[in-house]
């Protein structure tokens, strides 16, 4: 039998065994499985905003405003968590809300991380004035303030979700780019890359081959890590009114509608920076422990 038909199952076998033992690892640890089911359900909830309130989080009802969580509306259903200052139920419009943070968490993640993972590979490999202009490219970007550029864009572009998700994505690529850098940095020292380097392999394949799978751990752990840094600015920007603009339910948006009530309807603030606060510190909480089962000086 030839041996690379032996080959191609031993290797299938090989990343089965390693996936299985990241599992197990991971596994272990209770408090990033906590962060997961957190992140699930928050996702799930998104996902089934229609059928888990049989209230509609747009409709107004100035009769049933500020009523408190489990009054009862005019037809005999309950409002678990209230309504806020225009009868709307506040449990449709949090589960709805989720929505809009974990769209922009997710695109603003991916494309952040896509350009900083472009930019560490390039900068960290080839070095040189590459390395230098990415570098001070980078420098400038953290040095200008990220709210007034937000202020500005949105200004000129007005608020809308894709407009919050393009400006948090182009201003938050240094980290990945900083930190793919710096492993590319180690690798391409690395004896694995000096050979494939010494039987003439291009530049081009040594990255996507070599080097790439080996930064991808570390900008995984980032890119999981800074969807909750995403998810608070979102809802910072909604809060100021920059974000996605009503009738759109938003965790900001409600955040800042209930601080006018907070001394009367404390349910109006209350229940949208709980739901802020569970998603983030699931979200963390799950990337600390992505980040201790993958690193290799860990065998826990």
């Amino acid at each position: 039998m030839p041996a690379t038909t032996l080959a191609i199952p031993a290797e299938r076998f090989a990343a089965r065994r390693e996936w299985l033992t990241f599992v197990r690892r991971l596994a272990r640890r209770r408090t990033a499985l906590f962060g997961l089911v957190v992140v699930a359900l928050v996702f799930a909830a998104s996902l089934g905003a229609p059928w888990l309130s049989p209230w509609d989080p747009i409709e107004q009802d100035i009769s049933n405003r500020l009523k408190p969580p489990g009054s009862h509306g005019p037809s005999g259903r309950v409002h678990v968590l209230g309504t806020d200052h225009l009868g709307r139920d506040l449990l449709a419009r949090v589960i709805l809300g989720a929505r809009p943070a974990l769209m922009v968490g997710f695109a603003a993640v991916a494309i952040s991380g896509i350009i900083g993972m472009v930019v560490g590979l390039v900068s960290g490999y080839f070095g040189g004035r590459v390395d230098d202009v990415f570098m001070r490219l980078a420098d400038i970007q953290l040095a200008f303030p990220f709210i007034l550029l937000a202020i500005a864009v949105i200004g000129v572009l007005g608020p809308s979700l894709p407009v919050i998700i393009v400006v948090i994505g182009v201003s938050s690529w240094v980290v990945y780019a900083r930190v793919v850098r710096g492993a590319v940095l180690s690798l391409r020292e690395r004896e694995f890359v000096q050979a494939a380097l010494a039987l003439g392999s291009r530049d081009g394949r040594i990255l996507l081959r070599h080097i790439l799978p080996n930064a991808f751990t570390p900008w995984l752990v980032v890119a999981t890590l800074d969807m909750a840094r995403v998810i608070v600015i979102e809802s910072a920007l909604s809060f100021l009114g920059l974000g996605v603009q009503p009738p759109t339910p938003t965790w900001g948006g409600m955040l800042a509608d209930g601080r006018v009530y907070i001394s009367t309807a404390w349910w109006l603030a209350t229940f949208p920076g709980l739901a802020i606060l569970v998603t983030v510190l699931g979200i963390n909480l799950f990337g600390d422990g992505l980040r201790d089962t993958l690193d290799p000086r860990l065998k826990v």
